[in-house]
């Protein structure tokens, strides 16, 4: 149900020409009403209907209209699949909705939501940054703004690139918020290898990172795969909640330390969550009337 409910949420935009239908109908019946109002409460019904079985009554409370004009707008929705009728003669949330969700959510393009945010950060650090994503049982780097500090020495990520799953920020960031039983699948067949002194090297010790991780809200790479490559990661959240990818900042450590990695985190926060709100993410809680990112991500940063 909960899924259902996620998916209503991306298929708003794909049934307005219906939701017009119906609007005409509803403005027909109510006089003078305003058709943005008539629309949302049309948008209202398909939401109850993926909530709890829909009565005619309700359905006609919903809209604010007699039950045979609201009969009437359900059908219209059923013959769309938008609805469907039980053998109890309730409605439910129908099949058209939920595969019109599943096509926007197949056809979103991570990266071009994230590109102009991602690049908006590199300017303002000067830093490399990336954004991974988890493609089937790896981690991927999906888009790359290299920093011009670079010129002389090239970090190895590359566009396309699978990633250490467990001796990089981003790698660590998204493992850290998958479901247990799934964090267990993609790590059974790693077979860990000390990279280098900092690298979380055995089951038990990266899982400690992992809980650490979730608990503050971002990750570190601390020369942990390249003993000269330092790294602060932050999750990337679909329109579910669920964490998807990781964007970071990256340098050499001539060039900038860990600690000047951090002093930057209140940036990439920010960005990871502009990110996330352009897959339809909205966090639980109001974000702040500043402006300012979440302190409590913060009260950490000497790890």
């Amino acid at each position: 149900m909960q899924r259902c409910q996620a998916l209503v949420a991306h298929s708003m935009t794909l049934i307005a020409y219906y939701a017009i239908e119906v609007a005409v109908m509803l403005r027909r019946a109510e006089g003078d009403r305003a058709l943005a109002q008539s629309i949302r409460r049309a948008i209202d019904l398909v939401r109850r209907s993926a909530e709890h079985p829909l009565s005619l009554t309700e359905a006609a409370d919903v809209l604010g209209v007699h039950k045979s004009t609201a009969l009437r707008i359900l059908q219209t929705l059923e013959s769309a699949r938008f609805v469907r009728r039980t053998g109890a003669g309730t409605y439910v949330l129908g099949s058209g909705v939920i595969e019109l969700s599943e096509l926007a959510l197949g056809s979103m393009d991570l990266r071009q939501f994230a590109a102009a945010h991602l690049r908006a950060l590199q300017r303002q650090t000067s830093h490399t940054v990336h954004l991974a994503q988890l493609t089937g049982d790896e981690i991927i780097y999906i888009d790359k703004v290299d920093s011009p500090a670079f010129d002389a020495v090239k970090l190895p990520s590359r566009v396309g690139r699978a990633v250490s799953i467990y001796a990089s920020a981003v790698g660590k960031t998204i493992l850290a918020y998958l479901p247990q039983d799934e964090r267990d699948r993609l790590l059974s067949p790693v077979v860990f290898e000390r990279f280098t002194d900092t690298t979380f090297a055995d089951p038990e010790s990266l899982a400690t990172e992992l809980a650490r991780i979730r608990e503050q809200g971002w990750a570190t790479d601390n020369g942990e795969h390249d003993a000269y490559v330092m790294c602060v990661a932050a999750p990337v959240r679909d329109s579910r909640g669920q964490v998807i990818a990781a964007a970071s900042m990256t340098a050499i450590e001539v060039i900038a330390s860990l600690d000047q990695l951090k002093s930057a985190l209140p940036l990439l926060l920010r960005t990871a969550d502009q990110i996330s709100s352009e897959l339809g993410y909205t966090p639980p809680s109001p974000a702040s009337t500043d402006g300012s990112v979440d302190d409590d991500r913060l009260t950490n940063t000497t790890s």
